[in-house]
């Protein structure tokens, strides 16, 4: 009777794993293409084929389904594009961010230049009208920053880019000509923007580095 109970329980857990998924992945679809003000309750239910009171029963507003999305948003930035060249300590910082630019531009290939940033698509559209959410975002782009900001420090620290090299500063600008060179791909829909923004970039960063 206990195993019963417990397989039942475990039985229910994935069901209610799945629907919340089918949720946010219905969510995220419609988002990308209308925006988060723009997709209604209604619409994300009849995506994802979910009754209106299992909804309730994972999130308690929009509000709530946009933060987790958000979550989400932020996790595949980290595992997909920031991790993969931030987490070896043997590689040098520099190469770090050389690699970091490429994944950039190697996620923006793999979607066609579609869609933009979908972090930045927020910024845009949520940060002059919801607090919530512009706090949220503005501490994922601070922490972009800051991992950055720490690559160049280590950089000079061994000797690989000048003391010129203001560390906040360039992280900033990188920052915001990622930014920039994403957005002007999404009105353009030519990916040469931002493959012309990553090599001058890294031609930016070279200015900085010491020969050796």
């Amino acid at each position: 009777m206990t195993e019963t109970k417990s397989t039942m329980t475990q039985v229910k857990a994935r069901v209610g794993r799945s629907t919340r998924e089918a949720i946010l992945a219905a969510a995220m679809r419609l988002m990308e293409v209308q925006g988060y003000r723009n997709t209604a309750l209604d619409d994300v239910l009849r995506e994802s084929g979910v009754g209106k009171g299992n909804f309730y029963y994972h999130f308690r507003s929009k509000e709530e389904l946009g933060y987790a999305i958000l979550d989400q948003l932020v996790q595949a930035f980290l595992e997909r594009t920031l991790s993969p060249c931030f987490s070896s300590p043997d590689s040098r910082p520099t190469r770090q961010i050389r690699c970091f630019l490429d994944r950039i531009r190697e996620i923006q290939r793999e979607r066609n230049g579609v869609g933009g940033c979908p972090l930045g698509n927020l910024v845009a559209e949520l940060s002059d009208l919801h607090e919530g959410f512009r706090a949220r975002l503005s501490g994922v782009f601070s922490a972009w920053k800051d991992r950055l900001t720490i690559a160049l420090r280590e950089a000079q620290d061994h000797g690989e880019v000048s003391a010129e090299c203001r560390p906040e500063a360039v992280a900033h600008f990188l920052v915001a000509s990622i930014e920039g060179a994403l957005l002007m791909t999404k009105l353009s829909k030519d990916l040469g923007a931002l493959e012309q923004c990553v090599e001058e970039i890294k031609r930016y960063l070279a200015l900085y580095e010491v020969a050796g």
